[in-house]
């Protein structure tokens, strides 16, 4: 990767040596002509590494010439970060005259050395001729009809025969095993993990095997990592992580007995690039993987090259182009892919014509591999993709990459260039992660609300990263498998003090180790600091004092609970914070903590903050608006938590107004006022809103003008009497809906709450002589409201005992997948309008002391997957006619607890022929297991707790029970 580095790094020099920081630096130290000479010689060579990066493609001696200069180059940009370091320490630290003069005159001989191997490489460049070469100016035949929308989608072309034929071979013929492998055999970059997973998805797949599981198993042959994916894959949740690998071995046993012993027509496709695998895995032929036919070829290619432009693909140039091209990708769908992604971004005929004339067929000439082949792609990237191509051979092969930390690893890297100072390094590295992923160098990609982006590499991908990386990286952990944390939970309590020698650290992750209850203060003089993370340090007590002296941090993160009593004197200064998770407040000044008013400049603040304590702030109006959070228009949440303190009525919400860009507020534990600040409409970007109380608010004021609102959760507001003081427009016959978006509504502890809008309009008066306007009120009841909701997915219902459930119009609810009632002692009998439900896939009753029976709505809920009945006293679970449950072939989950009256398990429960998880706990009158548990062979998982006299009943082989249960995989007792 030298002839891409070299070109990168030469420019970076100098633009750091024309510099007037540098400039006063040389002075300062005199050194100013030493780094003007410097400069000098890196532009003469500057201008010929276009000319030599082309030529080391056919010469070696070229290439060890850049891979020379590579290595001085590096030299010189030590050389300067270390002389920007020491200013930097000087300024904020001080320091003795006398070792500042030492310094320089150290400096100043480091240089003259560097300039003196510059000069001898430069002279030896004289052999090869080189010339000098500018960037080639594009003159564009395709328009890009918009800009780039980071589709993360794999497209499947030309697969659906093989799909069918694979499809025919699982179901067409009886076999007498009871377990039939079928192996996939195909040469890497084929797509077999993409047509397994085509086959994995298919509906038909889907609905004929109750167990389904996926895992890869990589290069690293782990045998417990490979143990703990596939008890992931099958039960849905991860193993414990203390687990020794014989006790996971056990539970694998158990969940694959299911398969040996009762499960006939089990199936089981391994795909691999081994003749030899799929010979010992199997006894039948495997199934060769062809490449795709050329009409296929050409279809992904055009597909991917062509998407969204404005060219004629079928003119004659590029029919002829098109042929050579997709006949020299050999059908190889991931060479064809990274190919067309490749020739996207070339916007010329002469580009295409040149890029098949010259650099494809050179590759094809030599008998070129696969990985020569994608290596075509890697030479036509951008020299700042390089770097972050090649950086990613530092994780191992089938690696979950978390595309954040990735980034945070680039820009520590200064892989990142800020061109535009309104966008963030770490937005201009994600643009860069999306740039890589349309040239197919990164795959399944996916987002989680939770955790963000992550993605994988293919196994060749990361085969070509490490041949480009060569030399440049390497892994030095033990187990030759690098991750994005090298420091995970390794019980650290302390930092030693000595950590400041790595005044070149940018990047420091600590997560994990609990036992860490603070930092040494000479962290603060690693100036170059950049991300201190901190997650899950959960002792964690403070931060350095004198944080304020890294003035380049980015990221100060620490997820997870800690016990951080509050922030340091100072933290305001450091403007350049990005990530900032949480700021608390000293509650009673006992540490000299940082108040609110430290977050005033904090303005690039993005992603989420969580404010903490604020029931102990003093002088709340004042330093409520310090905290100035209606300038931090980068931040998406906004988490504001009380945790107790004084009375509140003087602490007004109204003057914590943060940005109008805002997408998520959360207010937790505040007391105040039945005041709901007026802001809040303000706020048209918000998607979700959750309030905890125990606060007096008596209604929210106009919720409906949030269009984007998807989630909304109340809880613990005892004095809510309504939502909205602004009826829209769909009370009077308009059926349009209000909240459009809103998706999830949950509603706990709001016993007072029974009408969704209340209003004041004008009321006619006959005996008004006065001709005044006499002024009444409109509310509409909240069950009206739920016809508008018509977006609506998940609706929680707890402790609102004004809420009449049986008056609901249920059917509106068209959408509702998950549905929980929680609290609500006047219901009987479930409401008869949800037997409408027919998206519900969730159901839930809690703590409902009236409940007495389940029917017959029940029987009418045949589209349920998982439901729950928990701590009702009254109700009774023997069914009038047990045969109803025939059709309740749905059900997965079963969860029932606590159920007073319930002696013996009802005699419906064998005819969920499909239940996978029961869960039974406290039930005190309980004494057996019925005989019908042994027909549950699809049962994955039983589990039993508080319920006396069963845990020598089943116990393994000896207990009275036992033969009823033991055919389970996961039992839990």
């Amino acid at each position: 990767m030298a002839e891409a580095i070299a070109f990168d790094l030469a420019v970076e020099l100098i633009t750091k040596l024309s510099s007037f920081t540098l400039s006063q630096i040389g002075l300062w130290w005199h050194v100013k002509d030493d780094l003007d000479h410097l400069n000098s010689t890196i532009s003469t060579i500057k201008a010929v590494l276009l000319d030599a990066e082309e030529r080391s493609v056919t010469s070696q001696l070229v290439k060890d010439w850049l891979e020379k200069l590579k290595y001085v180059l590096y030299d010189a940009d030590d050389l300067l970060d270390d002389f920007s370091t020491e200013v930097l320490r000087k300024d904020l630290m001080g320091g003795n005259r006398l070792t500042q003069f030492a310094y320089g005159l150290r400096m100043g001989r480091q240089i003259k050395a560097i300039k003196a191997r510059l000069t001898s490489i430069e002279s030896e460049a004289n052999m090869f001729n080189l010339v000098e070469r500018d960037r080639p100016v594009k003159t564009s035949f395709m328009s890009k009809k918009r800009q780039q929308t980071h589709s993360f989608k794999d497209k499947i072309i030309g697969r659906d025969d093989d799909k069918a034929a694979l499809l025919k071979l699982m179901f067409e013929f009886e076999r007498k095993e009871n377990v039939y492998v079928i192996p996939i055999l195909g040469f890497g970059g084929l797509g077999k993990t993409a047509l397994a997973q085509f086959i994995y998805n298919d509906e038909i797949v889907k609905n004929s095997f109750e167990l389904m599981m996926f895992v890869c198993v990589s290069n690293v042959f782990d045998v417990k990592i490979i143990v703990e994916n596939i008890i992931k894959s099958a039960t849905g949740q991860a193993p414990n992580q203390n687990l020794e690998l014989d006790q996971l071995q056990k539970q694998l046993l158990e969940k694959i007995e299911l398969l040996v012993g009762g499960a006939k027509g089990s199936r089981i496709i391994v795909i691999t690039r081994s003749w030899r695998v799929a010979k010992i895995t199997s006894k039948c032929q495997p199934y060769v993987l062809k490449g795709l036919s050329d009409d296929d070829a050409w279809s992904l290619l055009k597909e991917i090259a062509f998407e969204q432009r404005y060219a004629d693909s079928t003119n004659s140039a590029f029919v002829e182009i098109r042929k050579q091209i997709s006949k020299r990708c050999s059908g190889v769908p991931l060479v064809i892919r990274t190919i067309a992604s490749t020739l996207s971004f070339k916007e010329t005929e002469n580009e295409w014509r040149s890029f098949k004339d010259n650099e494809l067929a050179r590759i094809y000439q030599n008998e070129g591999t696969i990985i020569t082949t994608l290596k075509l792609s890697y030479d036509h990237l951008p020299s700042h993709l390089k770097h972050c191509f090649a950086y990613c051979r530092l994780y191992s092969n089938d690696h979950e990459i978390h595309v954040q930390t990735l980034v945070q690893f680039w820009v520590a890297q200064g892989f990142i260039k800020q061109l535009n100072r309104n966008q963030s390094l770490d937005e201009i590295g994600l643009g860069y992660f999306k740039d890589l992923v349309e040239r197919s160098f990164f795959q399944e990609v996916e987002e989680d609300e939770n955790w963000g982006m992550t993605c994988k590499m293919h196994d060749l991908m990361h085969d070509l990263a490490e041949s480009v990386a060569g030399t440049e990286s390497s892994i030095v952990d033990s187990n030759e498998i690098a991750s994005e944390v090298e420091l995970y939970d390794l019980n650290l309590n302390a930092i030693p003090h000595s950590i400041y020698k790595l005044k070149h650290l940018r990047y420091l992750d600590l997560p994990g180790n609990f036992y860490l209850k603070s930092l040494p203060n000479s962290i603060c003089k690693i100036q170059n600091l950049q991300a201190l993370k901190l997650d899950w340090c959960r002792w964690l007590e403070e931060l350095p004092k004198k944080i304020e002296k890294l003035v380049n941090l980015t990221h100060l993160a620490f997820r997870g609970f800690n016990g951080l009593t509050h922030m340091p004197r100072g933290i305001g200064k450091l403007t350049s914070l990005e990530t900032l998770s949480r700021f608390v407040v000293d509650k009673d000044s006992s540490h000299d903590g940082a108040d609110l008013s430290e977050l005033s400049r904090l303005n690039n603040l993005r992603g989420q903050l969580t404010i903490a304590n604020f029931g102990f702030v003093k002088n709340a109006k004042e330093k409520f608006r310090a905290a100035n959070l209606k300038e931090k228009q980068h931040l998406r949440s906004l988490v504001l938590e009380w945790n107790g303190g004084d009375d509140d009525d003087d602490k007004s919400l109204e003057d914590l107004q943060p940005h109008p860009n805002l997408k998520k507020l959360v207010v937790d534990g505040w007391r105040g006022d039945a005041k709901f600040p007026s802001w809040l409409s303000l706020l048209t970007n918000l998607v979700d809103i959750k309030i905890w109380g125990p606060s007096k608010f008596k209604h929210f004021p106009s919720l409906a003008q949030l269009p984007c609102l998807q989630d909304l959760v109340i809880y613990f507001l005892d004095e809510l009497e309504y939502m909205d003081d602004n009826i829209p427009s769909g009370r009077e016959g308009n059926t349009e809906p209000f909240f459009p978006s809103l998706k999830v509504l949950s509603l706990r502890h709001c016993p007072n709450m029974k009408s969704w809008w209340r209003t004041a309009e004008a009321i006619g008066d006959d005996s008004n002589k006065d001709d005044t306007t006499v002024m009444g009120t409109s509310t509409m009841a909240f069950y009206e409201c739920l016809q508008h909701l018509t977006s609506l997915k998940k609706l929680t219902i707890g402790d609102c005992k004004e809420v009449d459930l049986e008056g609901m119009q249920w059917e509106a609810l068209k959408n509702l997948s998950h549905l929980v009632i929680d609290n609500i002692p006047q219901l009987v009998s479930l409401p008869l309008g949800i037997q409408h439900l027919v998206q519900l896939k969730t159901l839930e009753i809690c703590n409902c002391s009236g409940l007495r029976s389940l029917f017959p709505v029940f029987q009418h809920l045949t589209f349920l997957e998982e439901f729950s009945v928990r701590n009702c006293k009254e109700l009774e679970l023997s069914a009038p006619n047990f045969q109803i449950f025939q059709d309740h072939t749905s059900l997965r989950s079963l969860r029932l607890q606590n159920i007073p009256k319930c002696s013996y398990l009802p005699e419906w429960l064998q005819h969920l022929t499909n239940l996978q998880q029961l869960y039974l706990l406290d039930f005190p009158n309980l004494t057996s297991l019925p005989h019908e548990m042994r027909c549950r062979t699809r049962l994955e998982s039983l589990q039993i707790e508080r319920v006396l006299r069963f845990e020598e009943r089943c116990r393994k082989h000896f207990g009275a029970d036992w033969r009823k249960i033991g055919h389970i995989p996961f039992t839990l007792l």
